[in-house]
């Protein structure tokens, strides 16, 4: 199956996460580009991490020490961040 992430949005990919010995929890998925990029869901390897780094997507994983909500905050004001330098004033 394959998700579209919109041109500079983010997502988290816990939900689609579906091998026991993976080494994450959650893995977020940032697009900061500007087209739309699909991705192949489920994750079952650390290859897919590889293989999605690869098509320009900013890959962040999380482990059982890490804070989700702290990481996802932080992709977050990044991602807002580029978008308001990309804004072109007419």
């Amino acid at each position: 199956m394959k998700i579209v992430i919109r041109p500079q949005h983010i997502i988290s990919l816990g939900g689609y996460i579906v091998e026991t010995d993976f080494p994450y929890r959650n893995v977020i998925v940032v697009n900061p580009t500007e087209e739309f990029i699909k991705i192949e869901v489920p994750v079952f390897s650390q290859e897919w991490v590889e293989e999605h780094l690869q098509l320009g997507l900013e890959i962040i994983p999380i482990t059982e020490k890490d804070n989700y909500l702290s990481n996802f905050r932080k992709a977050k004001a990044k991602l807002e961040k580029l978008k308001s330098e990309n804004k072109v004033v007419v």
